[in-house]
């Protein structure tokens, strides 16, 4: 939470901050020290306690050097269950970090978060992480019905694999459902540290990180949305390297009306995805669905015609900007090749 009642410092700074109204952690370290000296009548003294347990509480990504980063790059991703999918994007997700799939609805968003819950429970050598998965829900219901015949179908495509797996598959799915800003707050800087100490999570999903922000904050507000987004962030990347897991957090696109230099085709549509830079800033990799409309016959020909989709890669730190085909049938995401017309 972003309120003063947790702050290490003496109860007396609380209650002079609590006249003034100066309630917020962010409001605070944006004053100056004069500032709050004025504002709250305490001592230098208390001002620079206060400012520091302040900073201190607020979380803040670890510090890392290019060359921790790069060799996390070159480390082991998370399988999207697909070994043509796998084969795009060079093994997977990143292990660490925030990847975002951003994309216009019924683009196959949850889909491709629900099969990666089933993945990430595989073992290592076959692009697994062994661990649990964290699903925030923050718009709809959670598709548990949409899990359970993922789950028929993945137990039987990987039934070789998961012979050593000691869980039932959809165990190992945590389902938590944030209702505003707070409440998502909430979750990620309390209730999920308690779960990462408790159980082995080896992914943490946010379907989706746009729909909460885009509805507590008006267009004069940005500038707060804006810290809270970062904040929010810098948590996540703190709790992802520490206990060494990958975020998946979906994103929300914007129509553009005029073709704008960062705007991104989308089937037919010009979109940009929301949040703007503040968010675009916290992203490790950002990856792009759409639907082009066109149906396909896929290899199996006893199969009724799919979509065609598009996987775009916005930008990673291990990927060129480039794209691939993939559709979604009943037994989930598939990667789609060209030759199979």
């Amino acid at each position: 939470m972003n309120t003063i009642e947790r702050l290490d410092v003496h109860p007396r700074i609380i209650t002079a901050l609590k006249k003034t109204k100066l309630t917020n952690k962010t409001t605070i370290l944006c004053m100056s020290a004069a500032d709050l000296e004025r504002a709250t009548k305490l001592s230098s003294f208390d001002v620079s306690v206060l400012l520091k347990a302040v900073a201190l509480s607020l979380p803040c990504p670890p510090m890392r050097t290019a060359l921790s980063l790069y060799r996390d790059s070159q480390g082991h991703r998370l399988s999207l269950g697909c070994q043509i999918l796998d084969g795009f994007l060079r093994g997977g997700i990143l292990s660490e970090g925030i990847t975002e799939i951003t994309g216009v609805s019924s683009s196959g968003k949850t889909q491709v978060c629900l099969q990666l819950c089933l993945s990430v429970q595989l073992p290592h050598e076959q692009g697994g992480l062994e661990g649990g998965a964290v699903y925030i829900s923050t718009e709809d219901v959670f598709p548990s019905k949409r899990l359970h015949q993922l789950i028929q179908s993945f137990t039987k495509s990987q039934a070789v694999h998961l012979v050593s797996c000691k869980w039932n598959l959809s165990y190992n799915v945590f389902i938590e459902h944030a209702a505003d800003v707070d409440d998502l707050q909430n979750i990620i800087t309390h209730r999920l540290p308690l779960l990462l100490h408790r159980r082995a999570i080896k992914l943490v999903i946010i379907d989706s990180i746009t729909a909460l922000f885009r509805v507590e904050y008006s267009l004069g507000e940005m500038s707060k949305r804006a810290k809270v987004l970062r904040c929010f962030g810098a948590q996540l990347h703190k709790l992802s390297h520490l206990y060494s897991f990958p975020v998946v957090c979906v994103n929300q696109v914007s129509d553009v009306i005029q073709t704008e230099g960062n705007s991104l085709r989308s089937g037919n549509k010009t979109v940009i995805p929301a949040l703007g830079l503040a968010w675009s800033s916290m992203v490790t990799t950002r990856l792009m669905l759409s639907r082009t409309e066109q149906l396909i016959q896929c290899n199996n020909s006893e199969r009724n015609p799919v979509i065609k989709r598009q996987l775009q890669v916005i930008f990673a730190p291990h990927l060129p900007s480039t794209s691939c085909f993939y559709y979604i049938d009943a037994e989930g995401v598939h990667g789609y090749k060209e030759e199979w017309c």
